[in-house]
């Protein structure tokens, strides 16, 4: 029970707070969630196909769950927006099995800190955004963390590769994923003494283990792929630009590795249905526990947690430094760095609580101080949610665009006009 209660709440206060007014907030609709409706019905009776050139281009995956939920529950905004939240509360659990995992339970406050890191991430304006509308970032999210999950669990690799093949088959940015249960592999068994210990069988094994179901996966798009051009990365990628000349590139580059640092901290993403227009994408508190926590991931290398988290912040990341500097900070593109950042927030409270408990021997003063930095974690929380609803939620009315009920809107040429 101990193990299934935690379980229990987090999904509790996810479904309160990710369906609370989910109909209202947003209360139109993105143009892009309009195109999505029309390429997941444009797949209705048909043979199955791996990628589609509508909505500017899309593997197909999640379309084919849209799809499904359209079925069940009519063109609806709900039916519409269902899925994303549904991947948004299994995310929140998956991230505190992982989480469970790696922070020891020797003590009532590391149990307090590897349940309340979840609740840090569902509260996030981040995160909370993109788990109410259509789009397909949380359902990479998912499958990424499901990877990872057995890829700790050591003895499910095999799981670890389908799920890294289906993430190859979701969100575009989910196509490099794969980089990093294989080198979180190689430094595992490197950690445990290969090739000293390790026969060559043996370490075949654990690769193909991953490997077989992963490549099954993506066979299918693979092989669509190596024939058809994916119009998103050939629109999107400068550094596939052969008129650009290096020296733009690196500017380029050069720029986005800025204006993606300034998200964190100064200035963020300014699309209105990505972010409150150029809100941080972290509060104060979260930021100066992100710094600390990074610090002492980086430090602390050698822990193999902090490589793999590490790693993933750097994948997450890698795919808008190779976007046109325009397109940058981008808080959509960049989602999948939400569970590394939170996890280094933990690294900093673990540090935190240690050295409390280290330096003050008074136990009295010892739990004061220990329940006010999670009084400022509450409060951290809250004032997120105040941010997101009260403030955020206003901007949905311009940037949503489309006021037309769902079913209609897939019928009109032109959905701007005469929008009431």
């Amino acid at each position: 029970m101990k193990k299934v209660i935690p379980i229990i709440f987090l999904t509790i206060i996810s479904l309160l707070l990710i369906f609370y007014r989910f109909s209202d907030i947003p209360k139109y609709l993105a143009f892009d969630e309009v195109e999505f409706t029309k390429l997941a019905l444009s797949l209705n009776d048909k043979p199955y196909i791996p990628y589609s050139q509508m909505a500017t281009g899309h593997s197909t995956l999640y379309f084919y769950i849209l799809l499904a939920s359209l079925k069940i529950f009519g063109i609806n905004v709900f039916a519409l927006r269902f899925p994303a939240a549904i991947f948004g509360i299994l995310s929140v659990i998956m991230f505190y099995l992982i989480i469970r995992k790696n922070i020891l339970q020797n003590s009532l406050h590391r149990q307090g800190i590897a349940l309340s890191l979840p609740i840090v991430l569902l509260t996030s304006r981040w995160f909370l955004n993109f788990s109410r509308f259509s789009f397909e970032v949380t359902f990479l999210l998912f499958l990424e963390l499901v990877s990872i999950y057995f890829l700790i669990s050591k003895k499910s690799l095999f799981f670890s590769g389908l799920f890294a093949g289906i993430a190859f088959l979701s969100y575009t940015a989910g196509r490099i994923f794969f980089i990093l249960p294989i080198g979180f592999l190689i430094l595992e068994l490197y950690r445990r003494g290969m090739p000293r210990l390790y026969n060559k069988k043996t370490i075949i094994k654990q690769l193909l283990l991953f490997l077989i179901p992963f490549i099954m996966m993506i066979t299918p798009l693979t092989l669509y792929l190596l024939t058809n051009k994916d119009n998103r990365i050939d629109k999107l990628f400068f550094w596939r630009n052969h008129e650009m000349t290096l020296n733009e590139k690196i500017v380029g580059t050069a720029n986005n590795v800025k204006t993606i640092t300034l998200m964190f901290f100064t200035k963020g993403d300014m699309n209105g249905k990505h972010n409150y227009p150029g809100k941080p994408a972290l509060n104060p508190i979260l930021g100066i526990l992100f710094i600390a926590g990074l610090f002492i991931s980086i430090k602390n290398y050698k822990n193999l947690y902090n490589k793999l988290f590490l790693f993933y912040f750097s994948i997450s990341i890698f795919p808008s430094l190779a976007i046109y500097p325009w397109e940058n900070p981008s808080m959509l593109r960049t989602y999948t760095a939400i569970p590394a950042v939170i996890y280094f927030i933990g690294n900093a409270l673990i540090i935190f609580d240690a050295a409390v408990h280290k330096i003050i021997k008074n136990k009295k003063f010892r739990y004061f101080i220990l329940y006010t930095s999670y009084l400022i974690l509450v409060f951290s929380c809250f004032y997120e949610l105040r941010t997101y609803f009260k403030y955020q939620s206003p901007v949905f009315e311009h940037s949503f665009e489309i006021r037309y009920p769902l079913d209609k809107a897939i019928k009109m040429k032109n959905v701007y006009e005469k929008s009431p």
